[in-house]
């Protein structure tokens, strides 16, 4: 969270006018008001990514002794490692998918790649990204527009990455102040036109008085080109309006570099916080789950004896906290997590039950840890509880009741201690239960938990899927945070998708024109979608619109990119087993049928938005096995662009892009 803080020395509302809004004070200027009053205004931004560092710090000490102490030099291989090899979820500013392609390419090994990797992912600056990483690289290739800017971009390899050298720049070559060289920073920075070109004729050609004497020579007079200074001024203009200050990029690249450290060394400690961080945003705890399998680390579910109210690592593992179970709150985890620190572990449910009455534990709360999995290492089943607890609880109850003071009755006095062992054994009798089946397991956890812990039904799917899908939640999460940190989204609006998962729920709706529809939310092993099914493909898709089916889906983006909003338009749904067997029947035959053909496309007269959809298409029939070669035609020139596979749908989805004249399967030469 980022807040503009306004500090004074007297009160705020003796220097300007303020106004209240849901409790909150604000003033009545906006910033560039406030600054030119001479107040000063601070921008604190709040990073859940600190908290992070300190429980994973916690996490060491409690489960390891260790005293975590990072490296002061900052320079340690196995930590850039992670950079270079592209692990690099759960790192501070580098998760989403274009930055840790940018730093696989780049290979780090230092601090100060960090900050400029930071500095440079940005709109402006990373158009110098291809720069940057060739003249890494070969440094002896760095080019300069002219040669007094090689001191100051040598560090950077000859790239403009921070505001420091904007500033550092206008000072050398044009003989600014300090001052000055930051207002001039600033009016790059703030888009102020008017000043900007004010300060173009005085970069170049310098400033003079009324008297002639020189205020700032200008880089004409300190032996600089007029071509290459209006070049420089250019340059500047255009990197400085999204540029970061160095000082705020080492800031982050060192909160980066103390992520990295945590992962390289303590993965399960800094993914438990990690994951404790995100608690509640089921758009992100399948994400970091998914990385913990990945990283080889166990996700164990909850456990009455071992879970507490957070993620905890347990031996290694990760244990799921009871406090992010539905319906049990904080207050229910804390009475049971200190009943057990008190009076040792639960020996069993019914002694559980017993110790935990007259807390914040009722019967739903007890339910939702059963459905959790909580209570598996006893010996009974989830089926046996979930059909017994009720009576054993309402047992307890009653029994609590009638052994109250004064309420012992005669009949009670007269029974012997043989009896009261059998009416013991009866307040407890279990419904015993054959244990639900694998599916209903999971869909149990799923419920409770927000996500699969112990499986996935997607999970044995999981090669088939990514070899005949070319999207899934991922992509699109990753796709919303480059958004966020560049300004660009990667994918488009329209764009030709397909993609797998199990169906969570479906909504049917009619149309003002009696026509069936329906949303439909899918889950893929990463998260969750919404797919949107009109009509036609409502009635083609028959008994495969059911829940917890898995289903292929065929259709396109729809995107809102202004409120991060990515569905999926379907144009068919199918079983998924079904469908792929279909593809690779039509795979099979188109094999025989396209022996020694190449598919021309010829895009000489197409807009930029037709090759757009036509990338994205050939990467969509792009597969593992290239059947046909696919030729470029543009204009005279001839290109190869890999291959596809050609199913049923191929060459019409290509026709409709390209138009069927510019769209033909011929014969090899």
């Amino acid at each position: 969270m980022l807040a503009g803080i306004v500090i004074t020395k007297d009160p705020v509302d003796t220097y300007v006018p303020l106004y209240v809004r849901e409790g909150n004070i604000s003033t009545q200027f906006i910033m560039t008001t406030l600054e030119e009053l001479g107040l000063l205004k601070m921008d604190f931004l709040g990073l859940r990514t600190l908290t992070v560092i300190k429980d994973t710090i916690d996490l060491v000490k409690r489960d390891k002794n260790i005293d975590v102490q990072f490296d002061q030099e900052m320079n340690d291989p196995k930590v850039y490692k992670l950079w270079q090899e592209g692990n690099s979820v759960g790192i501070f500013q580098f998760e989403s998918q274009g930055m840790t392609n940018f730093m696989k390419e780049l290979k780090p090994d230092s601090l100060e790649d960090i900050i400029a990797g930071v500095s440079l992912y940005r709109p402006g600056p990373m158009d110098q990204i291809p720069r940057y990483i060739a003249n890494k690289k070969d440094t002896e290739h760095a080019i300069y527009t002219h040669p007094a800017l090689k001191p100051i971009l040598e560090v950077t390899y000859g790239c403009m990455v921070y505001q420091e050298q904007v500033m550092q720049i206008v000072r050398d070559l044009a003989g600014y102040s300090l001052g000055r060289a930051d207002l001039v920073r600033r009016a790059m920075g703030k888009k102020k036109l008017e000043v900007m070109a004010k300060e173009r004729e005085i970069f170049i050609h310098g400033q003079v008085d009324e008297e002639g004497n020189v205020i700032v020579p200008g880089c004409v007079r300190n032996g600089i080109d007029e071509k290459s200074a209006d070049k420089i001024f250019d340059e500047m203009a255009e990197f400085a309006k999204y540029a970061f200050n160095k000082s705020h990029a080492a800031a982050y690249a060192v909160v980066s570099y103390q992520t990295a450290y945590l992962k390289a060394y303590y993965p399960e400690e800094f993914m438990a916080a990690t994951l404790n961080s995100f608690l509640g945003n089921l758009d992100k705890v399948p994400y970091y789950i998914e990385e913990c399998r990945r990283l080889k680390i166990e996700i164990l579910k909850p456990d009455i004896n071992k879970s507490e109210t957070k993620f905890t690592v347990d031996n290694g593992k990760i244990r799921f906290g009871m406090g992010s179970i539905k319906n049990v709150g904080t207050v229910a985890v804390d009475s049971i997590v200190e009943e057990r620190k008190k009076h040792g572990e639960y020996k069993s449910f019914t002694e559980f039950c017993e110790r935990i009455q007259g807390e914040a534990v009722n019967k739903k709360c007890i339910e939702s840890l059963i459905k959790a999995g909580a209570f598996d290492e006893f010996e009974q089943t989830r089926s046996t509880l979930m059909a017994s607890f009720e009576e054993i609880l309402d047992s307890i109850s009653d029994s609590s009741k009638k052994n109250f003071k004064g309420q012992v009755s005669m009949f009670d006095l007269a029974s012997s201690s043989e009896e009261e062992q059998d009416l013991e054994k009866l307040k407890y009798t279990y419904h015993t239960l054959k244990e639900y089946s694998d599916k209903e397991l999971l869909s149990m956890e799923k419920e409770m938990l927000g996500l699969y812990i112990s499986g996935h039904p997607l999970a044995e799917l999981k090669e088939k899927i990514e070899k005949n899908t070319n999207i899934s939640t991922l992509n699109i999460t990753e796709a919303i945070e480059e958004q966020e940190e560049t300004g660009r989204f990667p994918l488009k609006d329209g764009q030709v998708v397909k993609f797998a998962g199990i169906i969570d729920s479906i909504k049917k709706k009619y149309t003002k024109n009696n026509k069936i529809m329906a949303f439909v939310n899918m889950e893929d092993l990463y998260g969750n979608i919404e797919v949107i099914v009109f009509e036609n493909a409502y009635q083609s898709a028959g008994n495969s619109l059911m829940e917890d089916n898995v289903v292929l889906v065929e259709g396109r983006l729809s995107i809102r990119e202004e409120e991060q909003n990515v569905t999926i338009l379907a144009n068919k749904i199918q079983d998924f087993d079904t469908a792929i067997a279909s593809q690779n029947d039509n795979l099979g035959r188109t094999e025989i049928n396209s022996t020694r053909k190449t598919l021309s496309i010829c895009i000489t007269d197409l807009t930029e938005e037709q090759k757009e959809k036509l990338r994205g298409t050939l990467k969509f029939f792009a597969g593992d096995r290239n059947n046909v070669p696919v030729q470029i035609i543009n204009g005279e020139t001839k290109m190869p662009a890999g291959g596809i596979f050609v199913n049923g749908n191929t060459i019409e989805e290509i026709e409709e892009i390209v138009g069927k004249e510019n769209c033909v399967m011929e014969a090899k030469s």
